[in-house]
Order: structure tokens, then C-alpha cells, then sequence
């Protein structure tokens, strides 16, 4: 069995390796530039630096719905506050003296107090 060599591949079969190494190396029919080289790094450095921004843009997108919820929780801590203030001011003694339990309530006739 004979190899042909050809532009892709070039046999190392004359050189002596030994058992379980690879005998044929490619060798790429394009060769490119230091020039090409140099735009290709620039191009994956510009790739990478978008996805970069992406995931950073993502992440101030979720710090903006964060933030909307936390004006809602504050708004609606002020409601309950308010609500508080009223459910006392409803409670008052106004309301407690024109109760019905109050009005079935009589005056004692007289007041003692404890004297020291």
C-alpha cells in the first residue's frame, strides 16, 4: 500500500515513528497573514465584548424591575400607615362614648378617692 502526497497532507511514513503515532500531518491550504491574524483577534475581542455588554445590559434590566418593585412596596407601606392612622382615629374615644354600649352605662352616685 502506497501513499500519495498531496497539498493537504503530507505523510511522515519515511521518517521512523514508531507504534501509535500519528503518521500524516494536514497542512492548511490557506495561509493567512499577520495582518488576518490580527483582525481576527480583534474581531472575537469585539465579539466577546458584546456579549459582555449584553449579560451587563440583562442584569441593569432586572436591577430597574427590582427597583419599581421596591417603589411599590413604599407606596404601598405608606397606604397601610395611613389606613392605621385612620382605623385609630375611628376608634376614638368620640366614637367609644356614642357607642351603645356606652349609653346603657349609668353615673355613679357618688366618687370616692383614695387619699394618702
Amino acid at each position: 500500500m502506497s501513499y500519495q502526497r498531496t497539498q493537504y497532507f503530507s505523510s511522515r511514513r519515511q521518517q521512523n515513528w514508531s507504534r501509535n503515532q500519528n503518521t500524516v500531518a494536514f497542512v492548511s491550504a490557506i495561509k493567512l497573514g499577520p495582518v488576518t491574524h490580527t483582525v481576527l483577534v480583534a474581531l472575537m475581542i469585539t465579539i466577546l465584548g458584546l456579549i459582555y455588554l449584553t449579560q451587563a445590559t440583562r442584569a441593569t434590566s432586572y436591577d430597574y424591575a427590582t427597583q419599581k418593585i421596591d417603589s411599590q412596596i413604599a407606596e404601598l407601606n405608606t397606604q397601610k400607615s395611613d389606613l392605621q392612622i385612620e382605623n385609630a382615629r375611628l376608634t376614638a374615644l368620640e366614637t367609644v362614648k356614642n357607642s351603645r354600649v356606652a349609653s346603657t352605662m349609668t353615673t355613679p352616685a357618688t366618687t370616692n378617692y383614695v387619699q394618702q
